[in-house]
Formats: structure tokens, sequence, C-alpha cells
């Protein structure tokens, strides 16, 4: 009877054992069941961070085009101030009636004056003012400017062919440029008149400069060659001198 227990023991210890085995071994399966289906989901992960990266490095960059304005050019009045004026400097021909007649000062502010107008154009009101920079009072530069024996037309002249030489000018745009200078009207005019530029040349000229500098659409360019002051003649016919 006792051994048939003891049996009866063993042979159910044997069984718990065997289903304890089985139920690891379960475990065990489900495990790594478990584990296997974890790995899409890193791999989901992982793709996913790899797109969103993607996307922030293909960022598209908008070109941005930014419309130059052209300004007008600017006329720079010609400098007239020279490095020094020395007072052994004699004009070729003097007359020897105003400058014994004038004060000291007087005497030496009309040699200046007819110094500068032998080397350069002055307007009336300009030579008044390069004098009086020079330290001649009012009264020394206006007698200076009286009695230096200018022709106020022809100086006006001279300033219109020296910046024609220079630069390109229409016809309204010198005229603007001497009376800048201080020329009266009737004086600009007489300079403006007389100068021989040929003013379709001119526009030309300045359509030319301004293309070698920059962009311009066909209209851009004759809007500015009619905002320099030539006629729509003019400034067609500038257009159409670079190829338009």
């Amino acid at each position: 009877m006792k051994k048939y227990l003891l049996t009866i023991c063993g042979l159910a210890i044997i069984a718990t054992l065997v289903s304890c085995g089985n139920n690891n071994k379960k475990s065990t399966e489900y495990s790594n069941s478990y584990s296997q289906i974890d790995i899409p989901d890193t791999t989901m992960s992982e793709t996913t961070k790899k797109i969103t990266t993607e996307k922030e490095t293909k960022t598209t960059t908008k070109k941005v085009v930014t419309k130059k304005k052209t300004e007008k050019q600017t006329k720079i009045p010609t400098t007239k101030r020279p490095i020094s004026t020395a007072t052994s400097t004699e004009p070729k021909t003097e007359k020897a009636t105003p400058e014994s007649n004038g004060t000291l000062g007087q005497q030496n502010a009309l040699k200046s004056a007819k110094s500068y107008i032998e080397h350069s154009s002055f307007s009336y009101l300009e030579l008044i003012e390069q004098l009086e920079f020079e330290k001649y009072s009012h009264e020394e530069a206006v007698y200076g400017a009286d009695n230096c024996g200018a022709d106020w037309n022809d100086e006006a002249l001279e300033s219109a062919k020296s910046y024609i030489d220079h630069s390109d000018f229409s016809y309204q745009g010198l005229l603007e440029q001497l009376e800048f200078e201080q020329f009266t009207h009737e004086q600009a005019v007489y300079g403006v008149d007389n100068c021989g530029a040929d003013w379709f040349q001119e526009a030309a000229e300045c359509a030319t400069s301004y293309i070698s500098h920059s962009s311009f659409s066909r209209e851009e360019l004759l809007d500015q060659l009619l905002y320099e002051g030539f006629t729509q003649e003019q400034a067609e016919y500038g257009v159409q001198s670079v190829g338009y």
C-alpha cells in the first residue's frame, strides 16, 4: 500500500515537471514571437525618422529677383578750384586802368579772375563764388568779375562744349546743367544752341552707356532716355541703336 502511494506521488511529480517544462517552452516561444513582431515596429520608426529627415533636408530655396531701379545719371559739375593760384602769374594781356584804379585787394582779385577765365569756363556768379572761396571779400570778388573782360555767352558756350565732350546730354539736360552752373537762362540757351551737338547721337551714346553698365528692357531704356530729357524721337533712335 505504501509502495503504491509512493508510485502515485512519483508519477504526479513527473507530470508536474513535464507540464512546467511545456509551459516554459511555450513562454519562450511566445517571447521570441513577440520579439520578432517588435522588430518591424523599430524598423518603421527608423524609416519614419529617415523620411522626416529627408523632408527637412530637401527644403526648396526660392530665388528672389530684385528689380533694379536705375536712377538718373548724376552730372557732377566740373571742379574749378586749382591747387594753387600763384601771385606771380600774370594775364597775357593786362588792362592797366582797372588794376591801377582799384584797391590792392581789388587788383589781386582781378588778376585771379582773369587767370581763372583763361584756364576754364565760369558763369558770372560762379566766378564771384570762386574768388570768395579764395578769401577775397565780396566787393573785391565783384570787382574782379566785373572787370575781367569775360563774355558770359562765350563762357556758357565753352562750358557746353566741355560737357558734350566728356558726357552724354540731351538738349534739356545740358540746358539745366548750365543753369546749375549759374549761367542765366539766356546764356545757357546760347551755349546749348551753339555747341554743335547731334542730339540723336547723344541719345545713342547715352543708351549705349546704360546698356554697358546694367540690363534694361526696351521699355525701361526708352523711359530712362525720356527721363534724361531726350525727345520721343531721339529716345526711339537711341533704343534702336543698341539693337532693340
